[in-house]
């Protein structure tokens, strides 16, 4: 084994011991890791599922309530701007 070689050797095996194993290096470490389940900016989703979903509700709504309202205002002023 030549000079290079097993001090190349040594080097990756003291990064290894420091760093892990490159499975460590692939798996995510972020605060809500699968690891960490009871981590406080884990996260909701089904909480933020359920807003998302009554936000578009509430937006469908009032478009469907306001739309005729809307849509009047818009064709008065294209008529205002067209003359």
């Amino acid at each position: 084994m030549t000079f290079m070689t097993r001090h190349g050797l040594a080097i990756a095996n003291a990064l290894m011991t420091l760093i892990g194993s490159p499975a460590t290096l692939t798996r995510p470490t972020h605060p809500g890791d699968a690891r960490n389940p009871d981590h406080p900016e884990r996260g909701d989703v089904p909480g933020w599922v359920m807003i998302t979903l009554m936000s578009a509700v509430l937006v469908a709504a009032l478009l469907a309530l306001a739309g005729p309202a809307l849509e009047a205002m818009f064709n008065q002023a294209m008529d205002t701007v067209g003359k």
